[in-house]
């Protein structure tokens, strides 16, 4: 059992090889050639899920819906008030959903279905939906109450409207908490707005939608109380196997005005369908097996190395990408499922909304995280090829330099945050990058990079503006950037020359000649020490001269004999 476990399971960890180099550097080599064959199939895994026509699938819906403008010149990203808005649903939206017949006119032949691009199906209904802030949510000024009766203030949740207005029946006119329409929150450009409000679902016919789009329109259905409007749909395309979920946003603000954005994501929700794809549910399996293997082997180490264990990085980094595997392998067993339930209910029912977007989300989020484990992988090569000293300048100068680094990094960001508030106070109300806190972070780092925009910056303060640049460049590059690398290049010094005077314990190269000298005549080390020990007549391990004559006549007598 002992034999079985080092011979599957052995690893640098487990096998006591601190007085035995070339034991050292077989293991090592052994759990490389292992974990060569799980990279690969991590990266087929993960390459597999995703390909470029994805990103073809998403620049044609963003170009349909987003970059294409109507009769009136009104494009989504062109919509500034709530008149763009409904010029923009009437017009491209419309247009860009129902697609019935051919360029000549010719009908598509399925008046019940719209194949959008002639290739990609609308599955069910578009839904619009909108979120309200209540009247007189906010406090107006003394000075200015008999002049405004009405406030209405900026988004949030606990001050959304949930009374019926306008027609009062319909859905469209009646309040839905989130858990009634299954929805979840959204990120928007100014704030996060939840998944609950008054949604009317548009129909599968375009003449019938817009007489719907028309109704909403004329009982003002959008008004100062709208901080949100979400039209979401999904559209299937057949020939590539992709699904993508498009959400269209157009915030108004508490300033007045409309800030449009949308989401589009293109994801590969039904996974086995062509030769490919059970090529890769193949590689699932296999990477099953390889989890497995690698959980046992953390245990082994676990139960050798107890508290210790958890004190170096790599064996940080293994169980980092363990516990993102299982979590893959449980989301793509629990993805399969809702989809297949989900279409289902939807063929039963094709004039419902198809609510891709809890799935859409969490698959965008699966593959990022695959992305992210796939990254930790090929970062944990390190941990394999780090037995010659050559391969440990790397890390032994940023280990000894950490503390250095560390000091460094407290003295920068305590600047480089000054200049981030000072930037933020002074062209905060006037240069967008400058706009939020956050914002102002990113631009800074832009600015380090050679990324600016001086003139934005000078026209907003012509005094303080060139003065905040010209500091920020001398003392954050020049000066502080300087340092960083200062500290970098002269610890990477040091480790160099005592490396250089060094030599490596046994390198590969060592281990191959020992085994070719060991393999002579192609035999093994313990046959070589059985043949001298047959000579070594008083066992002292030394062979003297009557020793080494008698051995070179029986050697001699046999090359006779084979020649």
């Amino acid at each position: 059992e002992r034999i079985f476990s080092i011979a599957l399971w052995g690893t640098t960890l487990t096998e006591n090889t601190s007085n035995n180099r070339a034991l050292f550097i077989r293991i090592t080599l052994r759990e490389l050639l292992v974990y060569i064959f799980f990279l690969v199939d991590i990266c087929l895994l993960t390459y597999g899920m995703t390909s470029s026509s994805a990103y073809y699938y998403s620049t044609a819906m963003t170009n349909l819906f987003v970059n294409t403008a109507g009769a009136s010149g009104v494009m989504f990203q062109s919509i500034g008030s709530m008149d763009d808005f409904w010029a923009f649903a009437q017009g491209p939206l419309l247009g860009g959903l129902y697609w019935t017949s051919w360029y000549n006119g010719q009908s598509l032949g399925n008046v019940n279905k719209s194949f959008i691009y002639y290739e990609n199906v609308l599955l069910g209904v578009p839904r619009m939906r909108q979120l309200k802030i209540k009247n007189n949510s906010c406090k107006v000024a003394n000075d200015f109450r008999d002049e405004i009766t009405g406030c209405f203030d900026v988004y949030s949740v606990e001050k959304e409207d949930d009374r019926s207005f306008g027609l009062i029946n319909g859905t469209a006119w009646t309040y839905h908490t989130e858990k009634e329409l299954k929805g979840s929150s959204y990120w928007g450009l100014l704030t996060t707005y939840s998944g609950a409000g008054y949604y009317q679902d548009l129909s599968l016919n375009k003449n019938e939608s817009a007489t719907i789009l028309m109704e909403l329109e004329d009982n003002l259905w959008l008004d100062r109380g709208t901080r949100a409007v979400f039209i979401d749909f999904s559209t299937y395309n057949a020939n590539i196997n992709l699904f993508c979920v498009i959400t269209l946003v157009v915030e108004f603000p508490a300033t007045g005005g409309a800030i449009p954005s949308y989401q589009i994501r293109t994801v590969k929700l039904i996974r086995y369908v062509g030769n490919w794809d059970y090529f890769i549910l193949g590689c699932e399996f296999l990477f099953c097996v390889f989890i497995f293997y690698y959980i046992v082997e953390e245990i082994l180490e676990l139960r050798i190395h107890k508290f210790s264990y958890f004190f170096s990085i790599w064996n940080i980094l293994d169980i980092v990408v363990i516990l993102l595997a299982i979590v893959a392998i449980i989301f793509n067993v629990f993805r399969t499922v809702k989809v297949n339930n989900l279409l289902k209910k939807l063929l039963q029912n094709p004039d419902i909304y198809a609510d891709f977007e809890f799935l859409a989300f969490w698959q965008t989020q699966y593959n990022n995280m695959n992305a992210v484990n796939l990254f930790f992988a090929w970062i944990k090569i390190f941990k394999y090829v780090s037995f010659s000293t050559t391969m440990n300048q790397l890390s032994s100068t940023l280990g000894r330099c950490a503390k250095d680094i560390f000091g460094f990094a407290i003295m920068f960001f305590i600047v480089f945050f000054a200049y981030a508030q000072l930037g933020y106070l002074l062209f905060g109300t006037q240069v967008q990058s400058f706009s939020t806190f956050v914002t102002c972070i990113f631009t800074q780092f832009r600015i380090i990079l050679g990324d600016f925009n001086f003139d934005a910056i000078n026209s907003a303060n012509r005094v303080l503006g060139p003065i905040y640049f010209v500091t920020y460049v001398f003392f954050i590059f020049f000066v502080l950037l300087n340092m960083f690398l200062a500290i970098i290049n002269d610890t990477y010094s040091e480790v160099k020359e005592e490396l250089s005077s060094q030599k490596d314990e046994l390198q590969i190269t060592d281990l191959i000649k020992q085994v070719k000298a060991n393999e002579i005549m192609g035999h093994t080390d313990s046959e070589i020490s059985a043949a001298f020990s047959k000579f070594d007549c008083d066992g002292n391990k030394v062979l003297d001269e009557d020793e080494q004559r008698r051995m070179k006549t029986e050697l001699e007598e046999k090359r006779v004999c084979v020649i």
